[in-house]
């Protein structure tokens, strides 16, 4: 599948450097400390984390709550094929599993939406590399084929799975 503005990534190339501006990230320093006030991260020490927000915290709304509400994905997980149609609740519980672990330690990896396609089951989250993590989790755990395609214009990666 070729995607326009996006190149082919090789499996072992495990690193997305971002070379344009993300929209969704602060343009200046955010006052510390800040909450969001959507899922109440805190911005603490130059990083969002999910800690006791102190009353004086000033508001913001976080980078991923932001996607969220204007449903701007910065990853695409593609699901297609046999094995996966007939192990459809297995694999998607090891997807909600591994954006768990991640959401616990980074509060802006998340999953924004998981829609239904004719043939295929296309997940969209808020980080690049929640996706790409997604993606290797189902390779190491089910094998299938697998292919990362970023387009470094728009910050976008689409991570394709078949099986």
């Amino acid at each position: 599948m070729s995607y326009s503005g996006f190149s082919k990534i090789s499996r072992h190339d495990n690193l997305f450097q971002e070379r344009v501006h993300d929209a969704y990230k602060s343009r200046g320093k955010l006052h510390e400390p800040s909450v969001c006030s959507e899922c109440g991260a805190v911005f603490h020490a130059g990083r969002w984390q999910w800690l006791q927000a102190p009353a004086d915290a000033h508001q913001e709304t976080c980078p991923a709550c932001h996607r969220i509400r204007d449903h701007y994905p910065a990853g695409y997980l593609s699901l297609k094929g046999s094995f996966f149609s007939s192990h459809r609740d297995e694999i998607m519980q090891l997807l909600h599993h591994h954006e768990k672990h991640e959401r616990a330690e980074h509060p802006l990896k998340r999953i924004i939406a998981i829609e239904e396609k004719p043939g295929e089951t296309l997940v969209s989250t808020t980080d690049i590399h929640l996706a790409r993590g997604m993606g290797e989790a189902l390779h190491h755990a089910y094998q299938g084929e697998l292919e990362y395609h970023y387009n470094p214009e728009e910050n976008l990666l689409r991570v394709n799975w078949a099986h």
